[in-house]
């Protein structure tokens, strides 16, 4: 690979890359197309999946083979207009209400801390490692996870390298590239030392009881209590908060990775913060991103009418 092939290379996030790949494997292995490819094969194969895939899906791999085409100096042939007709033939013939993860309420951080907290002191008065690196490590997944308002893949692509925190002041993030960042320059994340679910007693805590000193903040830990040299992948940290919320006694079938982040998002809100201080603390740019984040009840403020019963 030569080096421009590199820096062209690195202009697309790992994740995308690997799904992108994965969309045109689909198209020339599963359905048998060709590329490059033209409009009339592009309806056709949209249209032979219109009823099996979600309409997100189907634009992913749109995205996909327009991207293809575009790198290698072809007409894109998604872009034409029976392409966009199609789209909306199917958003009419095929609605979807869009599914959203619940909240993970703050009361029910509370309690699963505290269940996690009982469980690292378990561990340590009988000396199971194990279980006491888990704990510690899902006490920071759910705290700083919460307070920073991160997603899955954020919370995976967090490094010591560049985290930077201080007891009873405060703790920095950067993360070099993330989802609307089209520059790629990166961003710093921000959050304060806190009187209680502290994200940077959390953090402190689970890399000395690791000792962990660089690479991947969260990592895969195994029955005998080794940790992995590798962070945990994305899709992992669903199972794993669902398995971490389930030990703790509550309802974790409806929660996901994304169930951190409206948690914040819903408390912030009914802690009266406006949409905009919200969105710049999160690193939302789409006023709509943001919206989708924030229970419906929460936009309406004080005129929500209390139950008197």
């Amino acid at each position: 690979m030569s080096k421009a092939d590199r820096y062209l290379e690195a202009s697309v996030r790992q994740n995308t890359s690997k799904s992108y790949a994965a969309a045109l494997t689909h198209f020339e292995v599963t359905w048998g197309g060709y590329l490059p490819t033209t409009t009339e094969s592009v309806v056709r194969y949209i249209a032979e999946y219109a009823d099996q895939l979600a309409l997100s899906t189907l634009k992913q791999r749109l995205a996909a083979l327009a991207n293809w085409h575009q790198s290698n100096g072809f007409p894109d042939p998604t872009k034409a207009p029976k392409v966009r007709q199609l789209l909306k033939g199917i958003r009419a013939l095929h609605p979807v209400q869009q599914k959203q993860a619940a909240p993970l309420a703050l009361l029910h951080l509370e309690k699963a801390v505290a269940h996690l907290e009982d469980e690292v002191a378990q561990a340590r008065a009988v000396g199971n490692m194990t279980a006491l690196l888990k704990a510690t490590r899902d006490i920071a997944i759910l705290t700083i996870g919460f307070w920073r308002g991160f997603r899955g893949d954020e919370l995976a692509r967090l490094t010591i390298e560049n985290t930077h925190a201080e007891r009873y002041v405060g703790i920095r993030f950067y993360l070099g590239s993330t989802k609307g960042d089209r520059q790629n320059i990166g961003r710093e994340y921000k959050t304060p030392s806190l009187s209680k679910l502290c994200p940077v007693e959390a953090y402190l805590n689970w890399i000395g009881a690791a000792g962990l000193t660089h690479g991947g903040v969260f990592r895969g830990i195994d029955r005998w209590g080794n940790i992995s040299d590798r962070p945990l992948a994305a899709h992992s940290l669903i199972p794993l908060i669902r398995d971490t919320l389930d030990r703790c006694g509550l309802p974790s079938e409806i929660y996901s990775a994304h169930s951190i982040r409206r948690g914040f998002a819903t408390w912030a809100a009914s802690s009266g913060w406006d949409i905009k201080t919200l969105m710049e603390y999160v690193g939302w740019s789409d006023m709509k991103s943001a919206l989708r984040y924030v229970e419906p009840a929460q936009q309406f403020g004080g005129l929500i009418r209390k139950n008197e019963g």
